[in-house]
C-alpha cells in the first residue's frame, strides 16, 4: 500500500508515512461557531470524512481531531448583537452544527476539543514562546515576533517583505514589527475574558489548534487539514507557533481543499449567493450532495450549479436501480459454462484494485467514482444479457461484485440504503402531480390480480386503464406485475 498525498508545504505529492506504524493522526480546523453551515463547511466535512473512512477502509488506524473556535471575535459580535452571551450563542450553533453533519452522515471525529475549554494549554504554549524569545508581551496583549522564525512564509510561498507589501496592517505601536500576531488579546469591556499572568484576556485565533494539536496528537503528527483559505494567516501562524516552541516539525503533511463557488463566482451572503446546507438538503438528498462533491477532486475549486446537483441525483440513481437488480436475481442458478465474456469479467474483478489506485493517488475521487459508474455500465450490460436460468457462477460473480460495489461506495458515503426501498421511492417522487400514492396503486394492482385470477378480463382491463390515464404503465412477468411512470 503506498497512499500519496499533495503537501501544500512541500508543493509535491508525498507518501503517507505514519510516524507511528499503521497508526494516523489527523488534525482538521473546525468551525468558528456563530452562523449555520454552508456548503464549503459542507464540502470540507465531507472530504475529511473520506480521508478517514479510506483510511481506515485501508487497514490503518486514525486519530481524527477537529475543534471547535467558540471564542472570537466574529462570535462577540453576533452575541452582541442578539443580546446574548457569547458562550450561549457558541454553543447554539455548535448544536446546529451536529444537526448538519449528522444529516450529512458524516462520522464523528474521535476527539472535539473547544477553544474555550483549552485555555491553560494556550497560556502554556505562549508562555513557551516567551521564555524562547519568539514572542513577547505588550500592554497586555502577547504577540509573536515573525522576524525569529526563519521559515515563516514556507507554507504560503510568500516572503515576509511580500506578505508585508500586500497587506493592509493598520498602526499598531504594541508591534515590533507590523507583521506580528497576537497569541493572547488583553480584556475589553463586555468581552469574556481569563486570568493569565499578562493580565485578563482571550486568546488569539491561531495560538488555539497549536495548543490543541499539541495537547492530542504531540509536537509532530501526520496530517494537518482544512480549506485553502486557512494557508494564510491561520496555518502559516500555526507553524510558526509549533515549530518555534518545539523546534520540531509539526505537521509532516498539509492538506488543503479548494473553494467551492456558485456559477462561478465565491460565495458570498453580500454577493446573494450563499447556501447553507439546510438550503440544499431541502432539495436534494445527502448522498447526491456527496456524490457531486467528490465527482470533482478534493483540491480543484467545485462550482455549485443545479445542472450539477441534477447529474449527480441521475448517477446516484444508476447506482441504486443497477444493485437492486443484483438483489432480485433467483437465488439458485443452474449448471453449465458462463455467459459472462471474458473482458467484462476482468473489469468486474478488477474494480477494487483500480479503485484503490484511484484513491491511493491524492484521494482522487474522481477518477474513483469513474471506475464505479463503469462496474454500473458492465453491470446492466450483463443483466440485460442474462438468460432466464443464470449459472451459479455467473449469479456468484454478479453478488461480490455488488457487495464490493457497496464496499468501495460506502468510502464516499454512498448506497448506504437499501436498493429496492430506494428505488421504489424515487418511483413514488416521480409521481408528484399524479392523484395517485404508491400505496394505491400496489391496491389497485392487487385489485387486477385477483380479477385476472378470477378471469374477469373486463374488470382486469378497466383497472389497467384507469392506471393508465394516470400515465401508471403495468409490466407484466412470470415474476408478477410491475409499474412505472410514463414519461
Amino acid at each position: 500500500m503506498s497512499i500519496k498525498i499533495y503537501n501544500t508545504l512541500t508543493r509535491k505529492k508525498e507518501p503517507l508515512r505514519p510516524i507511528e506504524e499503521g497508526h494516523v493522526k489527523l488534525y482538521v480546523c473546525g468551525i468558528t461557531s456563530y452562523d449555520y453551515c454552508h456548503i464549503g463547511h459542507a464540502r470540507s466535512a465531507l472530504v475529511f470524512d473520506m480521508v478517514v473512512r479510506y483510511l481506515r477502509h485501508r487497514g490503518l488506524q486514525v486519530t481524527f481531531v477537529r475543534n471547535f473556535t467558540d471564542i472570537d471575535d466574529k462570535i462577540i459580535n453576533r452575541a452582541n448583537e442578539q443580546g446574548i452571551d457569547s458562550a450561549s450563542l457558541a454553543l447554539r450553533f455548535i448544536d446546529e452544527f451536529y444537526t448538519d453533519m449528522d444529516a450529512l452522515g458524516t462520522l464523528r471525529p474521535d476527539l472535539e476539543p473547544k477553544a474555550t475549554e483549552h485555555i491553560p494549554e494556550m497560556i502554556n504554549l505562549i508562555e513557551d514562546l516567551i521564555s524562547k524569545d519568539m514572542a513577547y508581551p505588550s500592554n497586555g496583549d502577547v504577540y509573536f515576533r515573525v522576524e525569529r522564525f526563519t521559515g515563516y512564509g514556507r507554507l504560503s510561498g510568500r516572503g515576509l517583505e511580500d506578505m508585508q507589501a500586500g497587506a493592509r496592517i493598520e498602526v499598531n505601536e504594541k508591534k515590533e514589527h507590523p507583521m506580528d500576531f497576537v497569541l493572547w488579546k488583553g480584556a475589553k469591556p463586555g468581552e469574556p475574558k481569563w486570568p493569565s499572568p499578562w493580565g485578563e484576556g482571550r486568546p488569539g485565533w491561531h495560538i488555539e489548534c497549536s495548543a490543541m494539536s499539541r495537547k492530542y496528537l504531540g509536537e509532530t503528527f501526520d496530517i494537518h487539514g482544512g480549506g485553502k483559505d486557512l494557508v494564510f494567516p491561520h496555518h502559516e501562524n500555526e507553524i510558526a507557533q509549533s515549530c518555534g516552541a518545539s523546534g520540531k516539525p509539526f505537521a509532516n503533511l498539509w492538506m488543503h481543499h479548494g473553494f467551492v463557488t456558485i456559477k462561478d463566482e465565491k460565495m458570498s451572503k453580500s454577493l446573494g449567493n450563499f447556501l447553507t446546507i439546510r438550503d440544499v438538503l431541502k432539495q436534494y438528498e445527502p448522498e447526491v450532495l456527496r456524490l457531486f462533491i467528490f465527482s470533482t477532486q478534493y483540491r480543484n475549486p467545485l462550482d455549485f450549479t443545479e445542472t450539477a446537483l441534477q447529474d449527480a441525483r441521475s448517477g446516484l440513481e444508476r447506482m441504486y436501480e443497477c444493485l437492486a437488480q443484483v438483489d432480485c436475481l433467483p437465488a439458485e442458478g443452474s449448471a453449465g459454462p458462463s455467459s459472462i465474456a471474458e473482458q467484462d469479467r476482468l473489469g468486474l474483478e478488477t474494480l477494487t484494485t483500480r479503485f484503490h489506485e484511484a484513491m491511493d493517488n491524492d484521494f482522487n475521487t474522481a477518477q474513483a467514482l469513474a471506475h464505479l459508474f463503469d462496474t454500473v455500465k458492465s453491470l446492466n450490460k450483463i443483466l440485460r444479457a442474462l438468460p432466464e436460468q443464470p449459472t451459479v457462477e455467473d449469479l456468484g460473480l454478479l453478488r461480490t461484485t455488488a457487495a464490493v460495489f457497496r464496499d468501495l461506495a460506502g468510502v464516499l458515503g454512498l448506497v448506504q440504503r437499501d436498493p429496492a426501498a430506494v428505488v421504489a421511492g424515487n418511483k413514488a417522487k416521480e409521481m408528484v402531480g399524479i392523484d395517485l400514492s404508491e400505496e394505491m396503486i400496489e391496491q389497485l394492482i392487487a385489485q387486477r390480480n385477483q380479477a385476472r385470477a378470477a378471469k374477469d378480463w373486463a374488470a382486469s382491463d378497466k383497472v389497467r386503464d384507469s392506471l393508465l390515464a394516470h400515465r401508471i404503465v403495468l409490466k407484466d412477468s412470470p415474476e408478477g406485475t410491475t409499474w412505472e411512470v410514463k414519461k
